[in-house]
């Protein structure tokens, strides 16, 4: 009913976007961006919840008005029960009364208890009665801006008025990407380009009844890009289950609710440090398998865990191969996840800087094994600057439990995207290029190169992709006899037109 009605009054995905995103001009210039998005991102949360819930609400009413009992019980079957002093509307009804940040912690806080199983903790590390927003008073005006920006009627988040969740997801996902392309070096933590989740996705191809899991997932952007291939595939089609990782808190909530309002209820998301303490186990000493492993870990991150893993043996094998440097903890995520796949059917994507594919030492070692196992299948070179805080390219690394070949396949695909000032950005054609390269699994002069596990051992197991890909391009011959000539005249012009200006000069009384 609620799609049919929308049908009636096209929605403008772009003006909700762009709604959403001047609600920060409230905080502009008073907080910083890094801690404002939590504001925003749970406020449009909340807001989303409320307006569903008056929705049904007022639907029930108009069939059952009669029957006050029913509508109780019809609502209590909704995704997430509200209580009254929990909805935004009521927040909003009290906005210039004193004490907004201790009222919206309060009503957070009463639809955390009452949707238990799905919001336990997810609002611990937000509070809005934080002194982050400044003294009482700016704090209370702050707020007051903020709920009267989401009460606008461009912010009318209703079913009946947008059609369904996606809408309210996609700028869930525009915000969160404004948020990381303003947050620096901090954006990796909790963000992936949509463009690179979309060639992993594409490339991993998931598939009905597939179990997928991030063991790094940030706001799980890269997570639902698998679940929305399913569903693209399969004609809807929502038998995946989804599962992730976050180590901090505060995007670990974010990854929560970016889950909820993309309507994917079929998630596990855990809270904790994926290398130290994996939260995703069959049992207490098993990890738990999966069908699809992604993830986009922090780049070479220094404090991993290595003085833990030194002093005692990992519970769960995961470094048999070797122990990671201490100072550099990308071996240690993709140990993890070659680990967490599935025995037959696991496939993995991972993206990693550079310095993973040729570094020497203790890393040199473990991907010698991963190598000599036949578990890598192709290597992708990504362009500079794709990633928001950090100019350095990254590559993206394909493993398979069960391969066809002993092979592996170089892309060089450093050289193809669009330039904007800073930020660097994969086209569509880029995408199927890469795509198209990765399933043909050939050679393809100066982007790809089919390699054989003896030349790879040959180059000492260095995977530096220009090792393999040869995209040097021989210039052009010069004909210095052409050139000669082109001199030749070009001084014969030069000296006529000397000899005009000499003749200029003295027709106007200047010597020469």
């Amino acid at each position: 009913m609620a799609s049919q009605q929308a049908m009636n009054h096209p929605i403008n995905q772009d003006e909700i976007n762009k709604a959403a995103w001047a609600v920060c001009d409230t905080f502009r210039g008073v907080v910083d961006p890094s801690i404002y998005k939590d504001y925003v991102l749970t406020m449009l949360f909340l807001k989303c919840v409320s307006d569903v819930w008056q929705d049904h609400y007022e639907e029930y009413q108009q069939q059952h008005g009669d029957e006050p009992e029913l509508i109780k019980e019809l609502l209590k079957s909704e995704r997430f029960v509200l209580p009254d002093n929990a909805s935004f509307w009521f927040l909003h009804q009290h906005r210039n009364e004193p004490g907004n940040g201790e009222r919206i912690d309060q009503a957070l806080h009463a639809l955390e208890e009452e949707n238990l199983t799905k919001l336990r903790d997810v609002f611990q590390d937000i509070s809005f009665n934080s002194t982050r927003l400044g003294d009482e008073k700016q704090k209370n005006d702050i707020l007051r801006h903020m709920l009267e920006d989401f009460a606008k009627p461009s912010l009318d988040l209703r079913l009946s008025r947008i059609g369904d969740l996606d809408v309210i997801g996609n700028t869930y996902e525009y915000l969160i990407g404004e948020f990381a392309s303003s947050a620096g070096k901090k954006a990796g933590e909790f963000y992936t380009p949509p463009q690179v989740s979309t060639l992993i996705a594409r490339l991993l191809d998931p598939q009905e009844g597939d179990d997928i899991c991030d063991p790094a997932c940030g706001s799980a952007s890269l997570l639902m890009k698998c679940g929305r291939r399913v569903r693209e595939t399969f004609n809807g089609s929502k038998k995946y289950a989804l599962f992730g990782q976050e180590a901090i808190g505060s995007t670990w909530a974010l990854a929560k609710m970016n889950m909820f309002l993309h309507g994917e209820d079929n998630h596990r998301i855990e809270w904790g440090d994926t290398i130290r303490n994996p939260k995703l186990l069959d049992s207490e000493d098993t990890l738990k398998h999966f069908d699809i492993v992604t993830a986009n870990p922090p780049f070479s991150l220094e404090k991993w865990g290595h003085d833990r893993f030194t002093e005692h043996a990992d519970l769960f094998g995961r470094f048999r191969r070797g122990l990671p440097p201490k100072t550099k903890g990308d071996y240690a995520f993709v140990q993890h996840m070659i680990e967490i796949m599935k025995p037959k059917t696991g496939r993995m994507g991972v993206v990693v800087p550079h310095g993973v594919l040729f570094r020497g030492s203790s890393e040199g070692k473990i991907r010698q094994k991963l190598i000599e196992e036949n578990l890598l299948h192709t290597v992708i070179g990504l362009p500079e600057k794709l990633f928001f805080g950090t100019g350095i390219p990254a590559a993206v690394l394909i493993f398979k439990k069960q391969k066809d070949d002993k092979k592996v396949l170089f892309i060089d695909a450093s050289r193809d995207y669009r330039p904007d000032k800073n930020q660097y950005y994969l086209r569509d054609e880029d995408l199927d290029k890469i795509e198209a390269a990765y399933h043909g699994r050939k050679t393809i002069d100066k982007y790809a190169y089919l390699a054989n596990l003896d030349e790879i051992k040959e180059n000492d197991y260095n995977l530096n992709i220009p090792r393999y890909v040869d995209t040097f391009e021989e210039e052009e011959e010069i004909d210095l006899m052409a050139v000669h000539k082109e001199r030749e005249a070009l001084k014969v012009q030069l000296a006529e037109l000397e000899g005009q200006m000499d003749k200029y000069l003295e027709e106007l009384g200047y010597d020469s």
